[in-house]
Formats: structure tokens, sequence, C-alpha cells
């Protein structure tokens, strides 16, 4: 095992709690105490530690004899509250619905399988789409905790809902839209114009200084539309396809997608009419994105030096200011909503919103690098 893949094991298995009191790893460190709790068997997994929103409970997957178990904590004093065995072949992730009342475990990528449990431990329902084919790829609840939406290899989301915990439709994330109902989103190169007073003579050196950088724009394309697709390479490890990234908005009216074997397109879904609503088709492959808290409005980055985003009113491109190209590898929303940090390779930049009466607007930006 190699340094790189020790740091991932150990930023696997080291969280604060919720209250920003305790640090976990393995061990739970009390930062206020200086208490020491021990947690054995913890399972190293992409999702094995999960917090109720409140920071009440703390789920906790583990493995041992060769057998799954997730262990329920009490994180006020983490006394055990629940331990008990999944019926997994071998454990990928855990969720905690938003409402701290079911907990969603999921199966290997290699068998279709997704456990829903109550806070006490009971096996409230279990669903599977289909056997004999890569499986479940990535999940999410939405804040309601009405819906939990479960991206697949097949390039599909199925949408559960909570009372009975079956599907009530799937969508599909085809390469051609043909519906004209469905707004199509693309983005376009727009290179700066100069005037002659712009230009030099003779021209400057290689390496004197940046050239002005292209902005970009989105324009409405006109149905039928051909997204780029990847054709993906099957006879290696995690192939790149199925649904690789999904979120709800805030207000669990919309759903945001992506088919990682056609990358650059996001997809924009109406959870309320249970159809597609939009499409947004980047130059680039897409990294992140991630909803406004506080409304429905999305920012994407794609590794590139601008910011994306889109509402229901529509979407615009953001050139990042700064010196150079700051390449935007993922971001994140404050909880009020008016501004976001954008990260890069060594850099960070803080964005700040101009809140206006038409979501989706952002017309300043105040950027600054560490």
């Amino acid at each position: 095992m190699n340094f790189s893949e020790v740091f991932k094991l150990s930023s696997l298995l080291c969280k604060f709690s919720p209250d920003g009191k305790y640090l976990l790893r393995i061990t739970v460190w009390s930062l206020c105490t200086k208490s020491v709790s021990y947690i054995k068997y913890p399972k190293a997994c992409l999702q094995g530690i999960t917090f109720t929103r409140d920071g009440r409970y703390m789920a906790l997957a583990e493995r041992r004899d060769c057998k799954d178990y997730v262990s329920i904590f009490v994180c006020s004093d983490w006394q055990l509250l629940r331990h008990f065995d999944t019926d997994t072949q071998d454990l990928t992730g855990i969720e905690w619905a938003p409402n701290g009342c079911v907990l969603a475990v999921w199966d290997t990528c290699l068998e279709y399988k997704i456990l829903l449990y109550s806070l006490d431990g009971r096996l409230l329902s279990t669903y599977s789409a289909y056997e004999w084919s890569l499986g479940i790829k990535s999940v999410a609840w939405s804040p309601s905790s009405q819906f939990l939406a479960v991206g697949s290899y097949d390039g599909k989301v199925r949408i559960l809902n909570h009372v009975t915990w079956k599907m009530i439709t799937e969508f599909g994330h085809p390469a051609a839209i043909n519906d004209p109902k469905i707004v199509v989103y693309k983005e376009a190169e727009k290179s700066p114009q100069l005037g002659l007073g712009c230009l030099s003579f003779p021209p400057p050196r290689a390496g004197a200084g940046p050239l002005p950088s292209s902005e970009s724009k989105y324009e409405i394309a006109s149905v039928p539309v051909s997204l780029q697709t990847l054709k993906p390479v099957t006879d290696r490890a995690n192939p790149k396809i199925g649904i690789g990234m999904l979120a709800f908005s805030p207000d669990s009216y919309f759903l945001a997608t992506r088919n990682d074997n056609i990358p650059n397109a996001v997809w924009v879904w109406d959870i309320q009419k249970l159809r597609l609503f939009a499409v947004l088709e980047q130059l680039s492959p897409v990294r992140a994105f991630q909803w406004d808290p506080q409304q429905p409005r999305l920012a994407i980055c794609t590794g590139g030096s601008r910011l994306y985003l889109w509402s229901p009113a529509g979407c615009m491109s953001v050139q990042v200011p700064g010196e150079g190209d700051f390449a935007v590898l993922s971001l994140c929303w404050h909880l009020s909503g008016d501004s976001m940090a954008l990260l890069s390779k060594d850099h960070f930049c803080l964005c700040f919103l101009e809140t206006e009466a038409v979501v989706g607007t952002a017309c300043r930006q105040l950027g600054g690098h560490t």
C-alpha cells in the first residue's frame, strides 16, 4: 500500500462530529474534555460514516468475520444505541435521510441492492432493479426525505417514495434530445472583440504577457440535439458509465444528474412533474455541481476558469477574476447562499453574489488567493 492509498484510507475514517467538538478516526477524541472512545472494526468504504442532520446520531459501517454490520451511536456520549448486521455482500455506503428516521445502505456495485433501515435497526424495505450487471453508483436523498434517488451503471436514475419504498419513476439519459418542450443550453465560445487601440506593433514576444482570455455564453439549441458521448473502456475497473453525480435542490423541486459517459452534460429534472426540465451541455467535462442551499440555483464547474449558474429563469457563464487562469475543480456554497468557495489544485477563490429579485443573477465577484 503506497502513501496515497494510506492517506485516502485515513481520510475515509477521519471526520469531525457535527458540533465540531469531536474528531473521529477509529477512536473518538473529545476536543473539549480530552476523553477518548474506541470504535472497533470500522469499514474503509467510500461512505462508511454518516450523521443525522441534527447531529444526534452517527451510523458507522463495520466489517468483521467476513460480514457487514452497522452501528448507531448517540453523539452526546458515544454510547452504542443499535448494532445490526446487513444483508450485503460488500457494503459500499450508508446515508441518513434528512429527517434522521431512515438509514439507506447499499451494496457493492457488483450487485444492485439498497436496504432501508429504521433508527432502531429494523429492515423497512429492500430494493433491487436488476441482477447480473453493475448496479448502484450514486445515492441521494431529497431534503424533504420523501424521495430517494438511486443512480446506477445502466445510465438511469430510479426514484423511490418514502411510503412504500417502491419505484415511482425512472429517468433515462439518452444521447439524443428530441422533445421540443425540453430546453437545451449549449455553451459556446465568445471571443473578445479587439479594437485597433488594443493592438500593438511590433507584436509582443512569447511569454511577455497573457493574451485576452476568451469568454463563453449559452445558446439555446434547436431539437433534435445530439450530446457528446464518451466511449467507455469496459475491460477496466470503474468504467466511465452510469450516473456518477446527482443532487436535489433545497426545495426538492429539481434533481440534477450527470451520466458519466455523457460527461459534458448536466440534466435537470422536474420532480413535481417527473420529467426532464433542461439540459446544459458544456464545452468541457463537468467536474462538480452543487445547489444553492437557499433557492433552486445550481453552480457548475468544469475545471476551467469559469463558473456556471443555472436557475429556472435561465443560465449564465461567469469568468473567475484573478491573475492567470484559475482552474475551478470543485466548489462549495455558504449556507446563506450569497457566497461560495471555488477550489483549484492549490488555491481557492471566494465568490460573492449580489442578491437580485431574479433568481440566478450573479453580477459581481470578489476573488482572493491563498
